[in-house]
């Protein structure tokens, strides 16, 4: 239903209006019918806020613009008048039509559609951006390759991940080592951040597998895990502080 509040000082231009709105066999309800400056200030201090004001410019106690002076008004306007004197004004507010009398059905019907049309564009924005806001589920489990079989694996019970030749693994707290299908860049958007960190483009160790670091180069820090490894695992200058917080704050 698209609530519709009309400002019309002509009784029979309102009239009118209310035809041409039936005419379209849209579902527009007509909250009120208003045709003065000091009538509309009162109704919006005391109402929510409509979907659609239909408004005429000049008003019997004086011009429509005062309204915005008074009052706040938030919801889109169609400007009415019979002259187009106001144009630039009418879209410095919340316009998004601006008609100009004797208006008609096919005019009504074209301001309704691009109601409808803005209204939908602005909720699929708002929608995309709910969605992206929205923080991904993290991830319990990983499906593991071993030979020609899958199988599950708890993160948990991951010690590391790593890549090597362009193929990503992962090496259990038990020392088993099983190849995965996703880079460590994928894997890392689904880790949970308090228990995984990215040492380094190679490695993602796992904090309850950590023994120790120690400076490297003054700059850099070599992490030493509690599992025997074939490299030193190497944090970069640019990281190290990173890392250290992390290590503190988890």
């Amino acid at each position: 239903m698209i609530n519709t509040l009309i400002i019309e000082d002509e009784k029979t231009a309102a009239d009118n209006l209310m035809r041409l709105l039936k005419l379209t066999k849209e579902p527009v309800n007509i909250s009120a019918v208003l045709d003065s400056v000091e009538d509309s200030v009162n109704w919006f201090n005391g109402n929510q806020q409509p979907d659609l004001v239909f408004m005429d410019i000049h008003l019997k106690d004086g011009n429509s613009f005062s309204i915005f002076e008074k009052v706040s008004v938030t919801a889109p306007i169609v400007f009415i008048t019979a002259y187009d004197d106001y144009l630039v004004k009418a879209f410095e507010q919340n316009s998004i039509e601006f008609l100009l009398k004797p208006i008609d059905e096919v005019a009504v019907l074209h301001t309704i559609n691009k109601y409808k049309k803005l209204q939908q564009h602005f909720i699929n924005r708002y929608d995309e951006v709910s969605v992206k806001n929205v923080p991904k589920a993290k991830r319990h489990r990983l499906i593991v390759k071993k030979g020609i079989e899958y199988q599950g694996i708890l993160l948990e019970e991951v010690a590391y991940f790593f890549t090597e030749h362009k193929v990503t693994f992962l090496v259990t707290k038990q020392e088993k080592k099983y190849m995965l299908d996703q880079n460590l860049k994928e894997l890392e958007e689904e880790l949970d951040t308090t228990l995984f960190y990215r040492a380094n483009r190679k490695y993602i160790v796992n904090i309850n597998c950590i023994k120790s670091y120690r400076a490297f180069e003054k700059v850099k820090l070599v992490v030493d895990l509690t599992l025997p490894m074939n490299e030193d695992i190497i944090v970069s200058q640019e990281n190290a502080g990173d890392f250290k917080k992390w290590m503190s704050d988890v």
